[in-house]
């Protein structure tokens, strides 16, 4: 893992909150289920949902307090959690909000010293690697998918 430090988000631009009461869910809904691959198509109820059961982490414009990033977090709290739903709005990329927002995203699970934190991405190894991500075994893992 690198340097935490080289992750800090600009402070005085933005700023990293786990309150839902912070999430702009229509802005967040829009993403996911229009310029994501991995969500396209969700239901604004479902994503709802989604974020009412999970822990969650928006980045926010300190001056005018839009949203520009989003990831979630499903976990038991004590042996596992699953890293989902990452997304920064393409007008905000390119200023380290998504490296900053992982950084903060693993500290966080990193303080509760879970054993397993897990994640699916087909496009941002690179990223997650950096934060000791590591490509599984394929054929390890299983998923029963609702069609």
């Amino acid at each position: 893992m690198t340097d935490g430090s080289a992750h800090r988000l600009d402070a005085t631009r933005f700023r990293i909150s786990t309150d839902t009461a912070d999430v702009d869910r229509a802005a967040v809904h829009r993403w996911l289920s229009e310029q994501s691959y991995w969500a396209e198509g969700r239901a604004r109820s479902v994503q709802d949902a989604a974020i009412d059961a999970s822990l969650c982490f928006s980045v926010l414009e300190r001056a005018s307090g839009r949203q520009v990033g989003f990831a979630r977090v499903v976990t038991d709290g004590a042996t596992f959690a699953w890293l989902c739903d990452v997304f920064v709005d393409g007008s905000a990329r390119g200023h380290g909000i998504g490296t900053a927002l992982v950084a903060e995203v693993v500290a966080h699970l990193d303080a509760r010293s879970l054993p397993r934190v897990t994640l699916a991405t087909a496009d941002a190894h690179g990223l997650y690697e950096r934060f000791g991500f590591e490509r599984t075994t394929p054929g390890m893992y299983m998923a029963r998918l609702r069609r």
